[in-house]
């Protein structure tokens, strides 16, 4: 018995239907794990006498004045750290917080350039490396830092280049990277105040801009560009890690791959507080 063969045109449809089915599927969303819980007393304790910084240069923290102004991450191993401009603007004595009630008060390495700020301590964590060359669209990166006042990451896919108006006419706009946001910390709803500063990570763990500002509305995040960072650095005669790898990051494990950096204390809340 000869099997009867289907007309052409079920074939074509039946094929279209596979491809609008695998194309409709794909799984564009990469939210991140759900935030470890806080550390007991015991483990805190512990955590803080194996820090890279050295606790004869913290201060305590006797009151925060207001929320965290934003977030920092370390750009040099001896105590030197970018942040967004934005986080000094109203901040008189900002301070890298390594603690709930612990933290090294600041010094800001000469004007900021731009958006960018150079602030110095009298030690540091683990610098991370800033990336070299050019992105291109599509890129994926990962944002961790702060949101919110809590720890919390954000995954992002690079539409391109831009420029961020700033206030004040004829003021020329500040060139920025404009990123959709992927996924994010699961619980982590509504705007992400306390983001500015949060380092954006490609694959490799390093660092491609920070974070500046968002678009709730249009689910965007802009960020400065690689460039930015170098420049800030030279001008404040700041020394640079090594443009080296860091830790592999993927969609599967950025919010872990978070986690470790702000457990090393390589990424870490900028407060302002009373001295």
């Amino acid at each position: 018995m000869t099997a009867t063969r289907p007309p052409d045109w079920l074939v074509y449809i039946s094929m279209l239907a596979l491809l609008l089915t695998a194309a409709f599927g794909r799984r564009e969303d990469a939210d991140a794990p759900p935030p470890p819980p806080p550390l007991g007393a015991g483990e805190g304790a512990v955590l803080a006498r194996a820090s890279p910084i050295d606790p004869a240069v913290m201060i305590r923290v006797r009151a925060r004045s207001g929320p965290d102004a934003g977030v920092a991450f370390s750009a040099a191993d001896s105590g030197v750290w970018l942040t967004a401009s934005q986080t000094l603007a109203a901040c008189v004595h900002p301070a890298v917080m390594v603690g709930d009630t612990e933290g090294e008060v600041t010094r800001v390495a000469g004007a900021p350039v731009g958006p960018v700020a150079v602030l110095t301590t009298p030690a540091g964590a683990p610098a991370l490396p800033l990336a070299a060359g050019r992105l291109r669209a599509g890129e994926l990166a990962y944002a961790a830092g702060y949101p919110r006042g809590r720890p919390g990451e954000l995954a992002l896919r690079l539409l391109g280049r831009g420029a961020l108006n700033r206030p004040g006419r004829g003021t020329p706009g500040v060139p920025v990277l404009a990123w959709a946001e992927l996924g994010r910390t699961e619980g982590l709803r509504g705007e992400l105040s306390s983001l500015p500063g949060s380092p954006v990570l490609d694959g490799e763990g390093r660092v491609v801009g920070l974070a500046l500002a968002e678009a709730p509305r249009r689910g965007l995040i802009y960020t400065t560009t690689p460039e930015a960072l170098a420049a800030a650095l030279a001008a404040a005669k700041a020394p640079r890690a090594p443009q080296a790898a860091g830790a592999v990051i993927t969609r599967d494990n950025y919010g872990l791959a978070a986690d470790d950096l702000r457990r090393a204390l390589r990424i870490a809340p900028v407060a302002c507080v009373s001295r």
